[in-house]
């Protein structure tokens, strides 16, 4: 913007002298004097206006201060007319400022910007003092507002160092007690793999050791093998001599010949003899297994969880739970969420859990089978504290296993022939666990029971 910077018309020589700036009005008083000429401006006509300012009569003050203010700021430099009219606005706004200017007073307690910026535009006689005096004012005023942030800011700074350095320090001392601990946990780590290392080779020798016993093992069994079938060769011959003897003895028999019933008779004896003598030199054991043991069918007395009978019973009867876990070692597999859900669904997962296992655990206490319940992981937002109750394993699938699948695994983990009874509803855990040989029941089964408990 272009800032007035030179002499007064015809106006300023009749009434204050030919007072020149001899340098560009101070910024401050500049922005001031155009908000003054903007406030003013409103109160002339168009006529009065200088032709330039005529096309910013229907602004408001602050749009022509913001558009205006470059013409305004020259037509009162150049304009005495426009000037007096803006000078006399200014009187009737604030008279005690013009009256005080005009008296050669100005007040002590005034704003420096505005009593330049009234002096401006009055243009009394000393005003180029009062401007040159408020543009060193604001200038000192704001050396002193840079200084006063400049040691704010250097405080600041020096306070930011301090941080530092303490943070610093406190660092420094925590990487190194952090560097100690990671030593000693290092020497820990090196003492346990040199342990592990040295366990590591006693195995590998008691391998070794292991190794060469069976290779003696297997070398004395063979040998022992090859002897019995080189005995069995041997009896094979004579067995053959023997018959050989048999026919000719049947041959000589018409004839009478009773020597040679007697050497038949000889060589028979010698022949179980031999016999008698391979079976003690093998240490054969007496055969106790008959083929009759070898066909396969179900014995008297051995029941499984498929032979209870549940004609006179309903599926949903607790009695057929009872004669279930009368069974010899019969294991008890609950799908927890699935009992509890049918059984009582309005309550909180947590409670639902509690009184299913309370009630179990009694169940444990009157039959004495064993007893796993399950429950599916994957609806628990964190780790569940629960202490199992007596007689009853509990436990969570893991991430991405489902309970379906746990209760599976733990069926088929079962040895063939133990009784395995499942509760779930599940048609799929059902089919399943009745693959691996366990008997499936209903969630329903178990209620009912449990409420006897």
């Amino acid at each position: 913007m272009d800032q007035p910077t030179s002499g007064a018309g015809p106006a300023d020589e009749a009434d204050g002298g030919a007072e020149v700036l001899g340098r560009p009005l101070p910024e401050g008083v500049r922005r001031r004097v155009i908000a003054l000429v903007s406030d003013a401006f409103g109160g002339l006509t168009v006529s009065e206006l200088p032709a330039q300012l005529r096309q910013y009569a229907r602004f408001t003050p602050t749009r022509r201060a913001k558009f205006a203010g470059n013409a305004m700021a020259a037509a009162l430099e150049s304009d005495a007319l426009f000037r007096q009219r803006i000078g006399e606005r200014l009187g009737q706004s604030q008279p005690e400022l013009t009256g005080a200017l005009e008296a050669g007073s100005p007040p002590a307690a005034a704003d420096p910007l505005d009593v330049a910026a009234a002096a401006y535009v009055l243009r009394p006689v000393g005003w180029v003092k009062l401007v040159e005096s408020a543009g060193e004012e604001v200038q000192r005023a704001d050396a002193e507002r840079a200084d006063e942030e400049t040691r704010r800011e250097l405080e600041h700074l020096r306070e930011e160092l301090e941080r530092a350095r303490a943070h610093t320090r406190a660092e420094t001392e925590r990487l190194r007690t952090e560097l100690e601990a990671a030593r000693k946990e290092a020497e820990s780590l090196h003492r346990k793999l040199r342990s592990a290392l040295s366990e590591v080779k006693r195995g590998e020798a008691a391998l070794r050791r292991g190794a060469a016993e069976a290779d003696t093992a297997r070398a004395e069994s063979a040998a022992q093998l090859s002897a019995a079938e080189s005995e069995s060769r041997r009896l094979k011959g004579r067995l053959g001599e023997a018959e050989a003897a048999l026919e000719a003895s049947r041959r000589a028999a018409r004839e009478g010949r009773s020597v040679e019933d007697m050497r038949l008779r000889l060589l028979l004896d010698t022949v179980l003899d031999a016999a008698s003598g391979l079976r003690r030199e093998l240490a054969l054991p007496p055969a106790t297994t008959r083929p009759a043991d070898t066909v396969d069918a179900v014995e008297p007395g051995r029941m499984s969880p498929k032979d209870i009978a549940a004609r006179a019973l309903s599926e949903t009867d607790p009695a057929l739970l009872d004669q279930l876990l009368a069974l010899p070692q019969a294991h008890l597999i609950v799908d927890g969420y699935n009992v509890t859900k049918t059984g009582y669904p309005q309550m909180p997962l947590e409670k639902q859990r509690l009184r299913l296992l309370g009630g179990l655990s009694v169940l444990a206490a009157q039959t004495g089978a064993e007893m796993t319940c399950v429950f599916d992981g994957a609806e628990l937002a964190a780790p569940v504290l629960l202490a199992p109750p007596r007689g009853v394993r509990v436990l969570f699938s893991k991430a991405g296993v489902t309970a379906d699948e746990l209760i599976r695994q733990l069926a088929r983990a079962e040895p063939p022939g133990r009784p395995v009874v499942v509760v779930s509803t599940d048609r799929e855990v059902a089919d399943g666990v009745a693959k691996a040989g366990a008997r499936p029941v209903a969630s329903v089964l178990l209620l009912k029971r449990l409420s006897r408990v």
